[in-house]
C-alpha cells in the first residue's frame, strides 16, 4: 500500500532541523529597522559566493580573456543572472519548507533514489574539495614554495579551523569567510589597477557579441564558464545555512526573511561576479593585449603577469588571491558535507569525523597524482573534478525548481508564473550545456 502524503506534501515528516548545533542561533532584531535586519541576514550569500570564485573557474576566465580579449564579459554576467534566480530557489526552500534540499529530497523521493542521490552528491562534494585542494596547494607552491606533496597534507588543518569556528558560533565562520573575500578582493583590485584595462572595451564586453557562438572555440568556453555556473553542493549549503537566523517561523516572518535573505544572496553574487570578471579583465588586458593568447593554465598565467606588468607584486596577490580562494571553498564545501550527509541520511556524526572523512576521500587521489605526475597531473585532475560537478548538476537543480513549483509543499510562497518559467528555461540551458561539455570533454575536444 503507498504511504500517503503527509498534509504538506511530503512523504515524510522532517523531524531534525538543518545543522541543529546552529540552527536558528543567529538572532534577527524584532524591530522595524531595515539596516539592523539586513545586517543580520548578512552572511550566507557570503557562503555561498566563495563557490562562484573557486579555483575551478579560474582556469576558464584565463582563457577567454586571453583567447578574446573582454569578449566573454557577457557570458560571466549571464551566468552570475542564471545564479541569483537559483540561488533565490534555494534560500526560499529552505526558509518556507524548513528543509535543506537534502531534507527535502529524503522527504519527497522513494529511499533507493534518495540513497542514489546521496551517493551522487557525495561524488560532487569530493570533487569539489579535490579542486579546492588543488588550488590551495598551488597557491602555496608558489607563495611559499611548498612542494606540493606537502601541501596536500597543509590542506587537512582547515578542517581543525573550521570546527573550531564553528564551536564558538555561525557568526564566527561568516566573519572568517568575509575576511578571505575581502583578501581577494583586494588582490584583484590592485591587479586590476595596475593591468591598467581598457575601459570602454570592459563595457562593451558586458554587452552580448555574435561572434561568441559564430567562432566555436569561444562559444566552447562560454559553455564552460556557463557550465561551472552553480556548484551543486551550493544549492544544499544555502538551503541549510539560512536557517540559522532567528525569525518567526510564520507566514509573515518567512515573507521578511526571504526578503533579507534574497538581497544578501543577489549583493554576495554580485561580488562573485567582479571577482570573476575581475579575472578575466586581467587576463585580457596583459596576456591578449601582449599576444599570449594560448596562456590557460594558473601556473603559466602566473609566470608571465610579473614580466607583462613588470611588478613581483603582482604575483604575490595573484598566489594570495587564490590561496585564499581555495580555502574560502574548502570550507563551505567541508560544511556542505555535513549537510548532505546528516540531510539525505537522517543521521548524525560529530562533525570532525564527517569532515575528516570528506577530506582524506579528496586527498588521497591529489596526493597521489602530485607525487606521480606533478604540477600538470594536478591541472588534469581539476579538469576532471569539474566534469564529475557537471554531471551532479541537474541532479541539485531539478529536484530544487520542481520543489519550489509545488503549490502544495510551498504553499503561498510557490513560485509564480514567470518565475517558475524562467527557473525552468535555466534549468534546461544549464544542464545541456553541462552535457555538451561533458560530451566534446571525454572525447578530448577544445
Amino acid at each position: 500500500m503507498q504511504k500517503k502524503k503527509s498534509s504538506i506534501g511530503w512523504r515524510n515528516e522532517n523531524k531534525h532541523p538543518s545543522l541543529s548545533e546552529v540552527f536558528s542561533s543567529v538572532s534577527v532584531p524584532k524591530q522595524k529597522g531595515i539596516w539592523k535586519k539586513l545586517f543580520a541576514f548578512t552572511g550566507p550569500g557570503l557562503l555561498i559566493a566563495v563557490g562562484y570564485m573557486d579555483p575551478g573557474n579560474w582556469a576558464t576566465d584565463i582563457a577567454g580573456g586571453a583567447q578574446f580579449g573582454y569578449m566573454l564579459l557577457s557570458v560571466i554576467f549571464i551566468s552570475n543572472f542564471f545564479a541569483i534566480i537559483l540561488q533565490h530557489l534555494a534560500l526560499k526552500l529552505g526558509i518556507v519548507c524548513e528543509r535543506d534540499l537534502a531534507q527535502a529530497c529524503r522527504d519527497h523521493y522513494p529511499p533507493l533514489i534518495s540513497f542514489i542521490l546521496w551517493i551522487l552528491c557525495e561524488i560532487s562534494i569530493a570533487a569539489c574539495d579535490l579542486a579546492e585542494i588543488i588550488g590551495s596547494v598551488l597557491a602555496l607552491k608558489l607563495l611559499f614554495g611548498i612542494p606540493m606533496t606537502w601541501g596536500v597534507l597543509i590542506t587537512v588543518i582547515d578542517v581543525l579551523i573550521i570546527l573550531f569556528f564553528q564551536y564558538k558560533g555561525f557568526r564566527y565562520i561568516e566573519s572568517v569567510v568575509a575576511a578571505l573575500i575581502f583578501t581577494i578582493l583586494v588582490c584583484f583590485s590592485f591587479e586590476i589597477i595596475s593591468s591598467q584595462p581598457e575601459f570602454f572595451s570592459v563595457l562593451k564586453g558586458i554587452v552580448p557579441n555574435p561572434e561568441i557562438i559564430k567562432d566555436s572555440h569561444s562559444f566552447y568556453i562560454s559553455i564552460g564558464i556557463l557550465g561551472a555556473t552553480v556548484m551543486p553542493h551550493n544549492l544544499y549549503l544555502h538551503s541549510s545555512i539560512i536557517q540559522t537566523r532567528d525569525y518567526p517561523r510564520t507566514p509573515e516572518g518567512k515573507k521578511m526573511a526571504i526578503k533579507y535573505a534574497t538581497i544578501d544572496s543577489t549583493l554576495s553574487l554580485s561580488l562573485a561576479f567582479f571577482i570573476n570578471a575581475a579575472i578575466l579583465i586581467i587576463s585580457a588586458a596583459t596576456f591578449h593585449k601582449a599576444g599570449y593568447t594560448e596562456v590557460a593554465d594558473i601556473m603559466d598565467a602566473h609566470k608571465l603577469l610579473i614580466p607583462i606588468l613588470g611588478s613581483s607584486l603582482s604575483g604575490v596577490f595573484f598566489a594570495l588571491a587564490l590561496l585564499a580562494s581555495g580555502q574560502n571553498s574548502t570550507l563551505t564545501g567541508t560544511l556542505a558535507g555535513q549537510i548532505v550527509m546528516e540531510g539525505f541520511l537522517n543521521i548524525k556524526f560529530k562533525p570532525w569525523i564527517r569532515r575528516l572523512i570528506t577530506r582524506l576521500i579528496a586527498i588521497v587521489p591529489a596526493m597521489i597524482v602530485s607525487i606521480i605526475y606533478g604540477e600538470k597531473g594536478t591541472t588534469e585532475l581539476l579538469i576532471i573534478s569539474q566534469i564529475i560537478l557537471s554531471i551532479q548538476l541537474s541532479f541539485a537543480i531539478v529536484p530544487l525548481v520542481n520543489f519550489t513549483g509545488d503549490s502544495e509543499k510551498m504553499g503561498p510562497f510557490v513560485n509564480g508564473p514567470i518565475l517558475k518559467i524562467s527557473a525552468w528555461l535555466i534549468t534546461i540551458i544549464i544542464v545541456l550545456l553541462n552535457l555538451f561539455l561533458l560530451y566534446n570533454t571525454l572525447l578530448g575536444r577544445r
